[in-house]
């Protein structure tokens, strides 16, 4: 088919949703401040001190003091103490910062049950009917702020739309205890006069491709018609062609934990060798170190799956006795696994590696060496599918 004969229908706007995203205003930080006032107007950074882990460790987050040195979250702890030497490092209290969103969760719940946190200081709600019966959105935002400050004696910023996304970026407009409403009339202006970095999901290499492409703007990004974004940037090119046009019709998802994160890929040219199957684990485990990441999770059990060009599927777990560090050994971890049951000769046509046995990424480890871990719980599952 003649692609230039190809029709997309354009894509519909669900405007009848309020939504409202809550972030805690530099939470962790926030809470040190609140405990120890003597670190209120320092540079407050949440990590252990790099001179105390021999340079390891990195940054959960910083105050707005800190950050004026380019001080962030997810930086090494090392980079920022380069940064700001006499920054306050403080290893964190994950406990109390647990309570203190409990606290705030229990605000949300006087208003509507439809509450989907995304870490421990935020959440999207979904507050269309809520148990105030209240029609304003915006003024229900405005008391859960005036709440929490009354509850826990913390700032917290807010975002008010149609849909998840833009209230999102909304919440981040303005900080620290910043309100931001963003009705449906007034969405695709806001929308195209957004710097693309702003946009959720372009990273650094995308935005690059961005700007080759001459697209700095959502303006920008407007022009460009859906079969352009995709042939670019895939998934996220559609998902990007739908986001500019203020369209993100997902709903707001009440919690549910998650038990395991994991990535699997099926391969059309059945792999044969053993290099080829090391390198797409390789490039598994970065993507699910990269999900671990993005929902604070780590976990002791890892299992990767083996579908044969036969479809043939076994799995093999491994369960250490402390918790996955990094994306290196998480790699190490599936490979060791392959080694054990991976049979090349067969052919291999899916691949897939998960981590099991989630917990909050809320404290740092202390390891022994690879070589002396013991790993439990060793049995192949098999299953035809």
């Amino acid at each position: 088919m003649d692609i230039g004969l190809l029709h997309f229908d354009e894509p519909k706007r669900d405007t009848s949703r309020k939504i409202i995203h809550v972030d805690m205003d530099a939470f962790f930080a926030s809470v040190e401040e609140r405990e120890n006032p003597n670190l209120k107007g320092k540079p407050v950074i949440i990590a252990r001190h790099p001179k105390e882990t021999g340079g390891k460790g990195v940054v959960a987050t910083a105050n707005y003091e800190a950050r004026k040195y380019g001080v962030h979250s997810a930086m090494s702890a090392q980079r920022a103490f380069e940064l700001c030497p006499h920054g306050q490092f403080i290893p964190g209290h994950f406990d109390l910062y647990r309570a203190i969103s409990a606290q705030v969760r229990e605000v949300f719940r006087r208003y509507t049950d439809m509450i989907e946190p995304l870490s421990l200081d935020e959440a999207y709600l979904d507050v269309t009917s809520n148990k105030m019966g209240l029609k304003s959105a915006t003024l229900i935002a405005q008391r859960i702020q005036r709440e929490i400050w009354e509850k826990v004696h913390l700032t917290s910023s807010a975002g008010v739309s149609y849909n998840k996304f833009i209230a999102k970026l909304a919440s981040d407009f303005h900080k620290p205890a910043g309100l931001t409403v963003i009705p449906p009339e007034d969405a695709l202006q806001f929308l195209r006069e957004l710097p693309i970095e702003k946009f959720y999901g372009v990273g650094k290499k995308s935005l690059e491709k961005m700007h080759e492409l001459n697209i700095f703007t959502g303006e920008d990004l407007y022009q460009r018609s859906e079969l352009e974004l995709i042939h670019h940037f895939g998934k996220m090119g559609y998902s990007l062609y739908r986001k500019v046009r203020g369209i993100d019709n997902a709903p707001v998802q009440p919690f549910r934990e998650r038990k395991s994160i994991g990535k699997e890929d099926t391969y059309h040219q059945i792999l044969r060798t053993e290099p080829e199957v090391i390198a797409e684990l390789r490039k598994l485990t970065v993507k699910v170190q990269s999900s671990l990441s993005k929902n604070q999770k780590h976990g002791k059990t890892v299992v990767i799956k083996i579908r044969y060009a036969d479809f043939e599927t076994v799995t093999k777990r491994m369960t250490l006795p402390h918790y996955v560090r990094d994306k290196e050994e998480l790699f190490f971890q599936a490979q060791n696994l392959w080694y054990e049951i991976g049979m090349i000769e067969k052919g291999v046509r899916l691949l897939g590696v998960t981590v099991t046995g989630l917990d909050p990424l809320t404290f740092e480890n202390i390891v022994l060496p690879l070589w002396e871990a013991e790993a439990s719980n060793k049995e192949i599952e098999t299953e035809n599918d």
